[in-house]
């Protein structure tokens, strides 16, 4: 079974474009420096655009996508889908408890 790693980080929309609607932006949680030093140090050879595949569980919503490498903390960035945020009623600069494995473990 895959190791698992539970953290709540702050919820932020990534801002680089604007969006047509504030609803629909992009939204994020930054992994904690020592989740992202885990996620390297067993993801084996990443993805396209540096990606690797994890399974995420948050407020009762389960989904598998891909955490990004974020080059402003030298960590990841895990998207968080309208879904998710819907379901924990959270918005931008509200915190988020995730669970988080990887799906393809070096």
């Amino acid at each position: 079974m895959a190791e698992r790693f539970t953290f709540t980080a702050p919820l932020w929309r990534w801002t680089a474009r604007k969006e047509s609607s504030d609803a629909d932006g992009w939204c994020f949680v930054t992994l904690p420096p020592e989740v992202a030093d885990e996620v390297r140090a067993l993801s084996g050879e990443p993805r396209g655009f540096g990606s690797v595949r994890v399974h995420v569980e948050a407020a009762a919503v389960a989904w598998d996508t891909s955490v990004f490498p974020d080059s402003g903390s030298d960590g990841f960035v895990l998207p968080v889908k309208k879904a998710v945020r819907v379901a924990a009623d959270v918005g931008e600069g509200d915190d988020l408890t995730v669970t988080l494995s990887l799906r393809d473990a070096g």
